[in-house]
């Protein structure tokens, strides 16, 4: 089987009625970028019109109204599309349970399932990043300096600054194990490790590849 890396793969974000799928909160935008080693080579953004009206807080909260919504394809038009450009690659999200559950839920809907795997950028940063303030997406693009213009908080702009954040992130790990490629299956590794424990499955790493 071959290797999968972490710089091929398919960065997500979505926007979203409220918290929980389960209490009948629906996505109102998706948006994702297309990584090839490491380069954004496709885009995908959409609203979704969720068949009801947002609070005043998500329309504040995200610039999307009820207007913009009135006038999108609904959720089930849009997740077809998006099944499609997703493909068998694997996924990240900052924070990625919050957008794994609203993904399996849309696409429940729909009768579609996906092959990939996911990544939680947010969890790789507190392994890697142990100083930074705090893990918020846009903390950490200040705190690695990583240029930015736009509004946090739509879908695609996230999307777009949280694969700025993940190539930043698989560039300070293959430093720390002298390795190129970082490959995919160790970023999920380093979500799960305990903080104290990060740097002792890092010298491992390298004493495997070296």
């Amino acid at each position: 089987m071959t290797q999968a890396y972490a710089d091929t793969l398919v960065v997500l974000d979505f926007e979203t009625t409220g918290l929980s799928p389960d209490m009948g909160d629906r996505a109102i935008e998706i948006g994702a970028v297309r990584l090839e080693k490491g380069l954004v080579v496709d885009r995908f953004q959409a609203l979704m019109n969720p068949g009801k009206r947002v609070s005043a807080f998500i329309e504040n909260y995200t610039g999307i109204t009820n207007r913009m919504l009135s006038k999108a394809a609904p959720c089930n038009e849009v997740m077809e599309q998006f099944a499609d450009f997703m493909g068998e690659h694997n996924l990240v999200a900052h924070n990625a349970s919050f957008d794994k559950r609203f993904l399996d839920a849309e696409l429940a809907r729909i009768y579609r399932s996906y092959h990939g795997q996911f990544a939680c950028s947010l969890l790789v940063s507190r392994r890697i990043y142990q100083q930074a303030p705090n893990h918020k997406l846009g903390s950490l693009i200040a705190y690695k300096n990583i240029p930015s213009e736009g509004g946090f908080h739509r879908a695609l702009y996230d999307s777009e600054m949280t694969a700025k954040l993940w190539m930043t992130m698989l560039h300070d790990i293959s430093h720390l194990i002298t390795l190129q490629d970082v490959p995919f299956t160790l970023t999920q590794k380093l979500a799960k490790t305990p903080k104290n424990g990060v740097n002792k499955l890092l010298q491992a790493q390298s004493l495997l590849r070296g």
